[in-house]
């Protein structure tokens, strides 16, 4: 599975006037929901922030990686959002964090999931990658440079 078929270009999303982790999961819930119409934006959060109550999802350098699975989800969705000021995210290395990539999978996915969240991990932890992404110049230059860069094996 690549990328691309996770991502769609109108959920990647550059966001003003962030000031905490809780707002951000709550942008992205909102952009999940738009590809999962059949669950709702408060089920998407709470699967996020429950997930996020066992540990942050903050990698080092400034990125993290909420994700959860949901029941009533048929496929993996993804969304993204760079912020426009890095926030604080319980990060282990104490960087603020700008780059979002939300991921939900199905209840019963935990193979794929595990998956598609090391191959963004990985691709995550490319200092160069990363800082074409917060170089990119628009939402459609970001969701180009993440869908060219950034290949799944799932």
């Amino acid at each position: 599975m690549e990328l691309a078929d996770l991502l769609a270009p109108a959920q990647v999303r550059t966001l003003g006037s962030i000031a905490s982790k809780k707002r951000a999961l709550e942008e992205l819930s909102k952009l999940l929901v738009e590809v999962a119409p059949d669950l709702s934006a408060t089920d998407v959060l709470t699967s996020l922030v429950n997930r996020e109550k066992l540990g942050s999802t903050a990698l080092e350098g400034g990125v993290a990686i909420p994700h959860g699975r949901i029941r009533g989800l048929d496929k993996p969705a993804a969304a993204f959002v760079r912020l426009e000021a890095g926030i604080d995210y319980d990060a282990s290395d104490g960087s603020t964090v700008d780059l979002i990539f939300g991921l939900l999978v199905p209840q019963e996915a935990t193979q794929t999931h595990l998956e598609i969240l090391k191959a963004i991990a990985e691709r995550l932890s490319d200092d160069g990658f990363v800082q074409a992404m917060r170089n990119a110049t628009s939402d459609e230059a970001l969701y180009e440079q993440i869908v060219s860069e950034l290949p799944t094996q799932a």
